[in-house]
Formats: C-alpha cells, sequence, structure tokens
C-alpha cells in the first residue's frame, strides 16, 4: 500500500497551494490500483487542504450519529408499537430502513478515507460504495413517491379510493427495490461506470467521460430517478393542497351556517391528521430534493461541461446528498402525534417538549377504515 503512505514533511507543508510545488495534485496519494479509474479532470488541481479533510470527516460523522440514531429510532418505534403497525407506515419504516443503511455504509468508509486523504479500499470497494450509494438513494426517492400516492388517494380520493392492504404496501416495497437495484446495476455491467470523484475519498458515478453512450446512462437515470419522481410527487401534492382547502373552506361555510365556531366531528378529526401526514410528506420530499439537487446539477456540468468542477464542491454536493438521511427522523419526531406518544412511551429521553394527544386515527383515511378497524382494536 505504497499509494496510501504519507508524503515526506515538506512536500505535506506544500501540497496545497505552497511555492514550488505546481505539479502537485489531489491524485497524487491515490493507490496505484486505482488509477485507471481517475479521469484526467481531476490531474488540473492541487491537493486540498488538509483542513477541509477533517471538515468533512467531522460532517459525515456528525451525520452519521444522527442518521444511524434517528433512522433506527422511527424503526424500532414504528415496528414496536401496534397502532403505528399500519399499511401505509410500512412504507415509512421502509424509507428509514433505506436512509439507515445508506448512513451504515457511507459513513465508516468516508470518514477513514477522509483521514488518509484519499481512497484507500480499491476499485472493488469503490464500485460497492457507489452501488449501495445509488441504491439507496434511489430506493428513498422512490419510496417518497408512494407515500405521496397514498397521500393522494387517502385524501383527494377518500371513500372512492381503494385502501392501501399490506400485501399492496409490501408490494409496492418490492417494486422500489427491484426498480432501484435495476439501475444501480447498469454502471457495474458496462453502461457507465463508478468512478472515484472530487478529493478521491469517495465514488459515484463517471459524469466526466466524453463517450455519450455513458453520458445517456446519467441523462436517462436522472429521468426515472430525479424529474419523473418529483413529477410524480408535484402531481399528488397539488391535489392533495387543492382538495384540502376545498374541504376547510366547505368546513367554515358549513359551521357559519350553523353559528358555531368550528366543526369537531370525526371526519373533521381524520382530515386533520391526514393533513398534517401530507405536509410531513412534503417537507421530508422537499429536504430530499434540496439534498440531491445540488449533486444533480455536479452531474449535468460535468455531462455538458458548463462549468469547472473542483474537487472541493463536489465532495460538497456528495455530503449534501447522503445529509437526506438525516431529515426524515426529524421531520417525524417532531410533527407525528402518533409516534411522538409512542416515543414518548418507549424512549422519553428522546422527546423535547410536551407530547400532544393523538387523534384517534391520524395515518388511517375514511377510504381505509375498513381494513383497520379491527387491528387497531387488537
Amino acid at each position: 500500500m505504497a499509494g496510501a503512505t504519507l508524503i515526506g514533511e515538506p512536500q505535506m507543508a506544500a501540497q496545497w497551494g505552497g511555492p514550488g510545488f505546481s505539479n502537485h495534485t489531489v491524485v497524487d496519494m491515490v493507490l496505484p490500483e486505482m488509477m485507471p479509474l481517475i479521469d484526467p479532470h481531476w490531474y488540473q488541481f492541487p491537493p486540498m487542504n488538509p483542513l477541509w479533510h477533517g471538515i468533512l470527516g467531522f460532517v459525515i460523522a456528525c451525520l452519521g450519529i444522527v442518521s444511524w440514531t434517528g433512522n433506527g429510532v422511527v424503526i424500532y418505534v414504528f415496528s414496536c408499537t401496534k397502532s403505528l403497525r399500519t399499511p401505509s407506515n410500512l412504507l415509512v419504516v421502509n424509507l428509514a430502513f433505506s436512509d439507515f443503511f445508506m448512513m451504515v455504509i457511507m459513513c465508516p468508509f468516508m470518514l477513514i478515507n477522509c483521514t488518509h486523504e484519499t481512497w484507500v479500499f480499491g476499485p472493488l470497494m469503490c464500485q460497492l460504495y457507489a452501488f449501495a450509494g445509488s441504491l439507496f438513494g434511489c430506493a428513498s426517492i422512490w419510496t417518497m413517491v408512494t407515500i405521496a400516492l397514498d397521500r393522494y388517494n387517502v385524501i383527494v380520493k377518500g371513500l372512492s379510493g381503494k385502501p392501501l392492504t399490506i400485501k399492496k404496501a409490501l408490494l409496492w416495497i418490492l417494486i422500489v427495490w427491484v426498480h432501484a437495484a435495476i439501475w444501480t446495476v447498469f454502471p457495474m455491467v458496462g453502461w457507465n461506470r463508478y468512478v472515484p470523484e472530487g478529493n478521491m475519498t469517495a465514488c459515484g458515478t463517471d459524469y466526466l467521460t466524453k463517450d455519450w453512450f455513458h453520458r445517456s446512462y446519467i441523462l436517462i437515470y436522472s429521468v426515472f430517478c430525479y424529474w419523473l419522481p418529483l413529477g410524480v410527487i408535484i402531481y399528488s401534492y397539488t391535489f392533495i393542497v387543492q382538495a384540502v382547502a376545498a374541504h376547510e373552506k366547505q368546513m367554515r361555510e358549513q359551521a357559519k351556517k350553523m353559528n358555531v365556531a368550528s366543526l369537531r366531528s370525526a371526519e373533521a378529526q381524520n382530515t386533520s391528521a391526514e393533513c398534517k401526514l401530507a405536509k410531513i410528506a412534503l417537507m421530508t420530499i422537499s429536504l430530499w430534493f434540496m439534498a440531491w439537487t445540488p449533486y444533480l446539477i455536479i452531474n449535468f456540468a460535468g455531462i455538458f461541461e458548463t462549468m469547472t468542477i473542483s474537487p472541493l464542491v463536489t465532495i460538497w454536493g456528495s455530503l449534501f446528498a447522503k445529509a437526506n438521511a438525516v431529515y426524515n427522523p426529524i421531520v417525524y419526531g417532531i410533527s407525528h402525534p402518533k409516534y411522538r406518544a409512542a416515543l414518548n412511551e418507549k424512549l422519553p429521553f428522546l422527546v423535547c417538549g410536551g407530547t400532544e394527544s393523538a387523534p384517534p386515527a391520524d395515518a388511517q383515511s375514511q377510504a381505509s377504515n375498513g381494513t383497520t378497524t379491527a387491528e387497531e382494536k387488537a
């Protein structure tokens, strides 16, 4: 592992921009067996200041700890609380599962590489690391799509919609993982490839190749794992917001006719809870796209050569993408009444602030009450 040994003291002191060492690049410490995977683009950049590696390592460690704790608690609470074992919440558990294992794989590898200032695990692990990141990322976004579609069915269609069953939820989850696996296998078999990127501490798809056959993978992958999900989610939530607004207007008018301040029927309680869940899902999805959009821009900039992509910009884009695994448990912990109540019962030291009483059917719709009443009473 000669390529991973520390460079000499004078060389180290000047490797990131000192006088007389302009021939040093960010690729200098890359292991010899990794060199065939390095794109010539990275040879134009000097080594990064070691301080940046320390900062990146610290940030990824923090993200990993928060993600493991938060998503682990979500999986535990939703799985062990009988009232939360609903078809809709199976999708939530799948999302937490995907986010949890993304950071289980991403965090330790990147943390160790930041301490060595290069990728030290060899070409095969580089491929598997990038494969896992793409797999769990794609699975997360399509799980969020299924959550959006479920909310659309619950809130917009109401009684006319077919209730989500356990079997159907499991089928959706299976389709999500098969779809994600197909797209992430392609670079392993010759359509594009997984390579080191940025400061050489992480691996991802090759968006710098000049071959349009390989560039086409990035373009088509972005359609099926970014633009199409975004379109479905925008469509779903547009109609969800319209349905919620129409319902609230109808309730206000009815209350005015009855000369009362508000109507607190079971229907209103159910709808109120469903609206809260819709807001939670919308917030989670918005945060996901905020996390992944910078990395998409970097990929497109590499394909179309619209700007010079520096190692620092690339690695921070990659880090922002990994940060999506942290948002979901925080959002659910703050906003989901029944989750907060269950968390307060099982792990009270993790609850911030008081708990609010959960609505009687906050995860259910009128369309699904018939299939879940027996389970809730059990």
